[in-house]
């Protein structure tokens, strides 16, 4: 562990920014972290190090800025150079824990330690079961995003050009991802590994161009000296690598999504799931009858409310309420006007206190959309935060889908209700704004964080406010219970 690198970050962590109030009534209140977490945050540069080597724009992102400049490493023999980096931290961090005497501490070392071990078990199934593929230019567009943003700096942003660099091989001692990607694909050839999806495949193919465009984008908005060969460069790359995926990988690629029994057994321990999938299905099968009842109770309330067809079929009514389509054009506003609806009802029933600030909603870009076409949560980075905020971006559409496939879930009014609870407040705005603000150890941030534990607020905060919700409001947070429900069984094992 590189000692001053260490320090540095402790300190960082342990005093959190003061959130700008937005009414001067309203002073913030600054926490200082106890001491622990400074000491805490300094063993974590141990496991954050070993894997900033290998995919340095996650550490980045979490606010380590030595490596923002620095590209992911999809060199030779990636996998096992990760797993025994990831096996060295571990030791460290278990030699700490002998001497270690602190219960804050050792608990965050102990999280650390499992989670290098769950990482390294991943790896190595998935060198077991799949062949090694990386959707190259989705790659290279998040790594741009994730530096050329508001949010940032503006000082960082000149570190995104180096980068991209990086990715198409034009800085010193760099190697283009386009031919590692190919490279690593071939070399785990023959040996009778699962080849990625079809629709994975596809989807990697008709975004290339969208993510192209977004990031030529990107330095429009946000102008860097010389990169013009850079981006050349990268139009040149992702069009050769858009014919092999075409070529060499499409046809071969799978149509059947089924994984083997153990890959997806580690799949829900890596999400923070600790039962079998045989149970999760009983569990699952039970939640799927009791929310398609509770739907139809439901449905007829709906649709007299609404003025519709009078039905006991919620499917029926859903698919009334989703013809109110919201225009794109108008969308940011009208679910801005359902989360200001929603902090009153907070306030008034005392759900969770709220910070004196609004929160941050935008429309995602036509490259957002493409790499995750679904509202999402963008937290704000961890470390050495001086005000920023995360962001709820909702998508517009979502590139890769066909002429005929709607997109439709999620601008209309009724969806905006339990969309907003869950990622605005108090569901992950709320989450991520209070670890920023109270000093929570980045153990805890950062590698304790699973879907069970981070999607599980959200969907405990999406029920605490369905009560006082519209009754269409209720039906579409029901109806996305149901489908996680039906995920649950329906998911290949």
């Amino acid at each position: 562990m590189k000692p001053v690198l260490a320090a540095a970050i402790a300190v960082a962590l342990a005093v959190p920014f003061a959130i700008r109030a937005q009414s001067p009534a309203t002073p913030s209140v600054v926490r200082s972290a106890p001491a622990w977490v400074a000491t805490s945050n300094g063993y974590a540069q141990v496991l954050m190090e070993a894997e900033a080597a290998f995919a340095p724009e996650s550490a980045a992102l979490s606010g380590l800025t030595q490596y923002d400049g620095m590209a992911a490493d999809l060199g030779t023999d990636v996998a096992q150079r990760r797993r025994y980096a990831l096996a060295q931290a571990r030791a460290v961090l278990q030699r700490t824990l002998a001497t270690e005497r602190d219960a804050n501490v050792r608990q965050d070392l102990q999280i650390m330690i499992d989670v290098a071990a769950l990482r390294i078990e991943g790896s190595a199934l998935s060198s077991r079961y799949r062949r090694d593929w990386t959707d190259a230019t989705q790659l290279v567009f998040r790594g741009q995003q994730a530096l050329l943003q508001k949010q940032v700096s503006a000082t960082r942003h000149p570190k995104a050009l180096e980068r991209l660099q990086r990715y198409v091989g034009l800085h010193p001692q760099s190697v283009s991802v386009f031919e590692q990607a190919k490279a690593r694909y071939v070399e785990s050839a023959g040996k009778q590994l699962l080849e990625p999806t079809r629709l994975e495949v596809e989807q990697a193919i008709a975004n290339v161009g969208t993510y192209v465009d977004g990031i030529r984008k990107l330095y429009a908005e946000y102008p860097q000296p010389g990169a013009e060969p850079a981006l050349d460069a990268l139009q040149t790359q992702a069009a050769a690598y858009t014919a092999w995926l075409s070529e060499s990988v499409l046809p071969v690629s799978r149509v059947d999504a089924k994984l083997p029994a153990e890959l997806y057994a580690f799949q829900l321990k890596q999400v923070g799931i600790d039962i079998s999938p045989q149970l999760l299905i009983q569990r699952a099968q039970l939640e799927f009858m009791e929310t398609r009842a509770a739907m139809q109770a439901l449905a007829p309330l709906v649709a007299k409310q609404k003025g519709l067809k009078p039905t006991n079929d919620y499917r029926e009514v859903i698919r009334e309420l989703k013809r109110d389509t919201i225009p794109n054009d108008q969308l940011e506003a009208r679910y801005r006007e359902i989360i200001d609806a929603i902090d009153p009802i907070i306030r008034r029933e005392r759900i969770v206190d709220l910070p004196q600030r609004p929160m941050v909603m935008r429309l995602g870009t036509a490259a957002e959309s493409a790499a995750q076409p679904a509202p999402h949560f963008r937290g704000a980075q961890l470390i050495g935060n001086t005000g920023q905020q995360g962001q709820f971006v909702l998508p517009v559409g979502n590139p890769a889908a066909g002429a005929d496939a709607a997109y439709d879930d999620f601008n209309f009014p009724s969806a905006a209700w339990t969309l907003s609870a869950h990622e605005g407040r108090p569901g992950h705005e709320l989450q991520s704004a209070t670890m920023i603000e109270r000093g929570v150890s980045l153990a805890r941030a950062l590698f304790a964080s699973n879907s069970v534990n981070g999607e599980g607020w959200a969907l405990y905060a999406e029920a605490e406010m369905v009560p006082y919700e519209p009754l269409d409001g209720q039906m579409i947070a029901l109806q996305f219970r149901l489908l996680r429900a039906a995920r649950a069984m329906l998911d290949p094992m």
